[in-house]
């Protein structure tokens, strides 16, 4: 059965986030699956439209590998707001799998309880103590602890994808992808 991978697309996801994953992962030969909140188009917060491949609705049966949230604003607080997301999240939880979220997403990580007592990082200012007291709080472009992977930002949306290729299909396939891309070092 070949690697699997949800990533749902709220209006307002950050579009360097979500097309980098979803670029990457393909590259990889992992089979991604974009879902909309609601049917058709999503506009991206800087007016980028997907067209994705499904709808939320028609996943929420799915066995997926791995979850990846886009952050953005305001798509990241869109999914942070649908019981849908922290349903599937915590399934994913209670299976073993992975759950992934960069930018502002984390913070829907740790709405849905996936992050208490894990270390994770996020965009600055988007995970706090005071609201989440139980998270341990990193700088880092890319925190995986467990199951759970978190990233930074924008500019670290390669390198988290690079890293979800790594988890999901081995250091070989990562380092195949990475040196098509002719990164500078």
């Amino acid at each position: 059965m070949p690697t699997r991978v949800l990533i749902p697309l709220a209006a307002g996801f950050e579009e360097l986030e979500a097309v980098t994953v979803i670029d990457l992962l393909r590259r990889a030969e992992i089979e991604v699956i974009t879902a909309g909140l609601e049917p058709g188009p999503v506009t991206g917060s800087r007016g980028t439209v997907l067209v994705p491949d499904s709808t939320l609705d028609a996943e929420l049966e799915g066995q997926f590998d791995m979850i990846v949230l886009p952050g953005g604003m305001p798509g990241a607080r869109h999914l942070e707001a649908d019981p849908r997301i922290h349903d599937l999240l915590r399934l994913q939880q209670s299976k073993g799998r992975f759950a992934a979220a960069i930018c502002a997403a984390p913070k829907v990580l740790a709405s849905a309880g996936l992050l208490d007592g894990r270390s994770a990082t996020g965009y600055p200012g988007t995970l706090n103590v005071a609201e989440f007291p139980r998270v341990r709080l990193l700088d880092d472009p890319v925190v995986v602890d467990g199951k759970v992977v978190t990233s930074r930002g924008p500019g670290t949306a390669m390198d988290f994808a690079l890293r979800l290729i790594e988890l999901l299909a081995g250091a070989e396939r990562r380092h195949q992808v990475e040196d098509a891309l002719v990164r500078s070092t």
